[in-house]
């Protein structure tokens, strides 16, 4: 489904258009025209990203042009189906540093699959594959997806290594939030390891001062113009010394 000329949103389920499997998170295409990026490739249930593809193409792209696959964390909505698209399509894996060497491993413990599967928010049949990571992502680095660019900021507080990017050079600025923020200024909380109010607020207020028209969350709504009010939502509430409302 293409939101710009720029955006199509490919996957996606419950939380979002049902475009794909169940439990996955927004998956996203970026078009420059020259070069296709994949942004979370979602959860790799049993021909979910067969899904995936065939929404690609539905929407007249190639996903055999598909060069970069980016991932903004760990968890395995995001991430499941990242060995599949590897393994399928001509890609480079990117990940944070700090995710890289858990997703190299399939470390479920590390990306809180047991506790997941605990609450019976995964199925207990479902495994995590490891799956390569090619470049490791760091504060302020920059990905070329063509003529768009990526900015890289690192912003932890729904896990440990949760990147979000601000993407220039095409008909807006995009803030690719992945969980960092919901409409409404929402979040998401969850009782795991990594999961830290303090690391939160300091991720919101670092992207604060930053300006973008569009907010692409993992999730949910999405907002392609006037998408700084949600961030600045959550902000006001960290400001208050409360926590902004769980998405849960």
């Amino acid at each position: 489904m293409q939101l710009t000329s720029d955006l199509h949103v490919v996957g996606g389920g419950y939380f979002g258009f049902g475009l794909s499997g169940h439990l996955d998170c927004h998956v996203y295409v970026l078009n420059s025209g020259s070069e296709l990026a994949l942004i979370d490739p979602g959860m790799g249930m049993p021909g979910d990203f067969d899904t995936i593809l065939d929404n690609i193409s539905a929407d007249g792209l190639d996903p055999l042009k598909l060069r970069k696959l980016i991932l903004t964390h760990y968890h395995c909505d995001h991430i499941g189906a990242a060995a599949e698209a590897q393994r399928r399509l001509d890609v480079e894996v990117y990940a944070s540093a700090f995710a890289a060497p858990f997703i190299r491993a399939g470390d479920e413990k590390a990306v809180a699959l047991d506790v997941a599967k605990a609450a019976n928010f995964y199925p207990a049949e479902y495994t995590l594959p490891p799956c390569p990571v090619d470049v490791e992502l760091a504060e302020g680095d920059s990905i070329a997806v063509g003529n768009l660019q990526l900015e890289t900021f690192e912003t932890p507080g729904h896990c440990d290594g949760h990147l979000s990017f601000l993407m220039r050079g095409g008909d807006r600025v995009y803030l690719l939030g992945a969980d960092l923020v919901f409409w409404g200024g929402k979040v998401v909380w969850q009782n795991i390891h990594d999961c830290r109010i303090d690391a939160y607020a300091d991720s919101m207020f670092k992207l604060e001062n930053q300006d973008f028209d569009a907010l692409i969350p993992g999730h949910l709504q999405i907002s392609l113009s006037g998408g700084k009010a949600h961030l600045d939502a959550a902000c006001a509430a960290f400001r208050q010394l409360g926590i902004p409302p769980n998405l849960l």
